[in-house]
């Protein structure tokens, strides 16, 4: 099993949008998908189709309450896909947990029976876009970091910040995390400013850049509206092909990387 948090301290980047449609592209290619909305704001439960009135257990019952994870597991439209829903009441988890002995390992306790089940092939994490507590649980529990990063001017000064971050909790909480790898998101190719960042991009971090870029779609944008991830909405857009290429390359790296590791022994 493998555990990403899908993390960028910016908001505005794809993030929700990048876990909703990987998972689905994932899970479309016969992948177990399990996606965490740790969120408290709900995107991507909201995005999958699962209104508040079906979400009985959440992330924040997990966490708190200490409820099994299995317990709220929530089957989406998507087969193989599966969610944990986000709660608002997350939003206090800071200051709830703020005198819990393992206040940052709740998260990777509760996957531990998720991993030891292996019933499930990857778990997404989608963080909230700030370093909270929250983000932290996340990095805390994960293999490595999965980072949408926006075709803008700031892109890279962003970039260098999340990667400190992650650095610091390697050191502090997580040792084995690394960096899965950047997708460039919301590209427009009749822009200048695109291209150049996507240069920069990959001139500065090279093939930790994963060579699918995703385009700014406007079919991709509509269908959280529609309670629906853009690979169910509108399979042949654009935006929906670059997330199955996406997926594809992912499970290649991951083949790739397993390969090393075995050769390596």
């Amino acid at each position: 099993m493998r555990v990403m948090a899908v993390a960028n301290q910016k908001g505005g980047v794809g993030k929700t949008t990048t876990a909703i449609n990987l998972g689905t592209a994932l899970a479309a290619v016969g992948e177990r998908v399990l996606l965490i909305d740790s969120d408290p704001q709900g995107n991507a439960s909201t995005g999958l189709g699962v209104p508040a009135a079906l979400r009985k257990r959440t992330l924040y019952d997990v966490l708190m309450e200490n409820y099994p994870i299995a317990e709220a597991v929530i089957p989406t439209l998507v087969p193989g896909l599966s969610l944990v829903a986000s709660d608002p009441d997350l939003a206090g988890v800071e200051l709830e947990l703020s005198q819990h002995p393992r206040r940052t390992f709740k998260l990777k306790d509760a996957l531990d029976t998720v991993r030891a089940a292996g019933n499930c092939d990857y778990v997404l994490i989608d963080c909230p876009p700030s370093l909270n507590l929250l983000t932290l649980n996340a990095m805390a529990a994960a293999d490595a970091v999965f980072v949408p990063l926006q075709c803008e001017f700031f892109a890279l000064e962003g970039l260098t910040h999340l990667l400190r971050t992650i650095e610091r909790v390697r050191v502090t909480l997580n040792p084995g995390l690394e960096l899965q790898g950047v997708v460039l998101t919301m590209f427009d190719r009749r822009s200048g400013l695109s291209a150049h960042v996507a240069k920069d991009v990959r001139r500065h971090f090279g093939d930790m850049v994963y060579q699918t870029v995703i385009p700014r779609n406007v079919r991709v944008s509509e269908a959280p509206s529609f309670g629906k991830p853009a690979l169910i909405y509108d399979l042949r857009c654009a935006g929906s092909q670059a997330y199955l290429q996406l997926a594809k390359e992912v499970i290649a790296r991951e083949r790739q990387a397993r390969r090393t590791s075995v050769e390596s022994v």
